[in-house]
This record gives structure tokens, C-alpha cells and sequence, in this order.
């Protein structure tokens, strides 16, 4: 299999799907440019993180469209264009300037094939960056996949690897719901294998990536190779945990989660997301109505404090959840 990162990854997913489908269109800040508008070089980084490089130069300016700095016109355009027949994905860049654009996500494309009977779909696909550990402040660094899984309506995507950023994403692209497409800025980079050719990955479908006995640790995201390392330091000690990515937050997948907490009966989540209502408030609540016979210690659950992400570089590694915070979580459930 191929080695690439995951802006890569994303690439090729979004070059295929504007292959085989003339109706993708793709819209968004500086998605066709991004070195300024006098440079006179339209494909000069395509988008802030580079993951549009290419597109306008192989599809054009009628498919590949640099919008005004107005979030609340670009989802709006994108619910237009989607109700006309077309199948938009709109680049928000940061996730926190979601909320500029909030009505037309909450009240307008999550609910046009419900309040329409099923005769509208919204072919959406809504991407945007997340994160801290950039050191890029408050509002530029927030995890908040919790706050749009919560409407109905919406398909959310956190995937952790290049090959699921491909796959989901032409799962999402194909997807006849509006999807919420979360890339977490410190993984753009990170490599792994994709597999060759065409190959997609359903939602509501988590991964087991390791198994184990002793415990279950269930996350998403950055949060997965910071469990990972974890998990490999456990094990120098003899203890194995299954570890669970989620890859998708609407739908969850609660039928692995449930089976491999019957097997171990302890259970760590690892959110990067602040705690209240968070996604680690979702999956504990999962275990403890539909699990609750099969526990052996209380659920425990790692997250990020209360607080807006901080901006000096210390104080953010302290908020991000490190691989020793989840170790510990996991060593606590043992000696319940």
C-alpha cells in the first residue's frame, strides 16, 4: 500500500470523486489560491493547509470556487447549490468559525429532508480544521464535533488516519445527508498506508486498532496514536487494553463499543473536547445504561479542562490530554 499524510490522502479523495462525479464542486477561502490575490499564481498552496493543491487547474474555476470571508454565505451557497443538484464540499478552514454560520447548518441543512418529507436532500459535506497543540489561541484550536453531533440531522466525521480520511471522505461526498468532515490540524501531516484504488469507509463503523484483555479505551482523532502510545506502555507491564476509534461521532457505533466492554469491563474515553456534554459524556452514558451489568469500576473519562484552549505553549500541552493521562486512567480502572 501507498505511504502519504493525510492532506494527501484527502487530496486524492476529493481529485477521484470530482473524476467520477461531475456534480462535486468544491467552494470555500482560498480553496483554489491562498498566496494572495495579486500573486497571479491561483494554485499557489490551495487552501490554508494545502489540501485543494491541484484542484483548479484540473477542474476549473466553475467547480473549484474562492468565496468572500463570509462562513454564513459559504454554507448557505452550499445548501443552494445542493437543493439544485449538486454535490458541494465547503471549506470552512477553522472549526471555530462555525458559529458564524450556525442557522444555516442547525436550522436550514440538517432539517430539509426531514421538514420536506424526504423530497430534498442536502449533499453537503462541510470540512473544517480542529485542534490545539499549534499553539494557535482560543479561537482557533477547539475539538467541537460534540456541539454539532448533538443536531439531528448530520453525519460527524473525526478520522485518525490517512486511509480513513480517504475512505470517509468519499463516503461523504457520495452520502445524500449534509456530513460534518473534521481534519485535526496536527495529523494534515502525519503518514500512514492507504490502500490502493477504490475503497470507502462506512459510517457508523468504529475501528478496532488494538486488541486486548484487560481493558477498553475508547477515542477518536488526535486522541487515537496518544492511546496507542499508551497502550505500548502498558503493555511493557503486561496489561492489554482493546483500543476502539471511533471514526464517526453521528452515528456511534455502540455495538463494538458494548461487546468489547463485556469482555474487559473496564472503561477509559479519551475526548479532546471540553468536558461538559462532550463526547466521553456520550460513550459513558452508553456504558452505563446499556453496559451497566458488565462493569467492573466506574467509567473514566479523559478530556480537556473547562477552559478556552490557551494560547502560551505551555499551558496548552497541559489542556491537550497527554498519552501519560490516559496510562494513568487505565492503571486507576485496574485497581477498582
Amino acid at each position: 500500500m501507498a505511504q502519504m499524510s493525510m492532506r494527501d490522502a484527502l487530496n486524492q479523495a476529493l481529485h477521484e470523486e470530482m473524476e467520477r462525479d461531475h456534480r462535486v464542486i468544491v467552494m470555500g477561502e482560498d480553496v483554489a489560491g491562498g498566496s494572495g490575490g495579486t500573486s497571479g499564481n491561483i494554485e499557489a498552496a490551495g487552501g490554508i493547509f494545502g489540501v485543494t493543491k491541484g484542484l483548479k487547474t484540473k477542474f476549473g474555476g466553475d467547480r473549484v470556487i474562492d468565496t468572500p470571508i463570509s462562513e454564513s454565505a459559504i454554507v448557505g451557497l452550499a445548501n443552494g447549490a445542493a437543493l439544485a443538484g449538486l454535490r458541494p464540499v465547503a471549506e470552512l478552514m477553522f472549526a471555530d468559525f462555525v458559529g458564524v454560520s450556525l442557522d444555516q447548518i442547525f436550522n436550514q441543512m440538517a432539517k430539509f429532508r426531514y421538514m420536506f418529507g424526504g423530497k430534498a436532500t442536502t449533499p453537503v459535506v462541510l470540512r473544517m480544521a480542529m485542534g490545539a497543540g499549534m499553539n494557535a489561541a482560543a479561537q482557533h484550536s477547539q475539538t467541537i464535533y460534540p456541539m454539532l453531533s448533538a443536531i439531528p440531522g448530520l453525519k460527524v466525521c473525526v478520522p485518525s488516519t490517512p486511509a480513513d480520511a480517504k475512505g470517509m471522505m468519499k463516503q461523504a461526498i457520495r452520502d445524500d445527508d449534509p456530513v460534518i468532515f473534521f481534519e485535526h490540524k496536527a495529523l494534515y501531516s502525519r503518514k500512514g498506508e492507504v490502500p490502493e484504488g477504490e475503497f470507502l469507509t462506512p459510517f457508523g463503523e468504529a475501528a478496532l486498532v488494538r486488541e486486548g484483555k484487560d481493558a477498553t479505551v475508547v477515542t477518536l482523532g488526535r486522541m487515537v496514536p496518544f492511546a496507542m502510545k499508551a497502550a505500548e506502555k502498558l503493555e511493557a507491564d503486561g496489561i492489554t487494553v482493546d483500543l476502539i476509534d471511533m471514526r464517526t461521532t453521528s452515528p456511534i457505533d455502540e455495538e463494538t463499543i458494548l461487546e468489547s466492554l463485556s469482555q474487559t469491563g473496564r472503561l477509559v474515553v479519551v475526548d479532546e473536547s471540553n468536558p461538559i456534554c462532550s463526547i466521553a459524556s456520550e460513550v459513558a452514558s452508553i456504558a452505563v445504561t446499556k453496559g451497566f451489568h458488565d462493569l467492573r469500576a466506574p467509567v473514566q473519562k479523559i478530556t480537556a479542562p473547562h477552559t478556552p484552549v490557551p494560547f502560551a505553549r505551555e499551558l496548552e500541552r497541559m489542556y491537550v490530554p497527554s498519552p501519560n493521562d490516559i496510562e494513568a486512567a487505565v492503571r486507576a480502572v485496574l485497581e477498582v
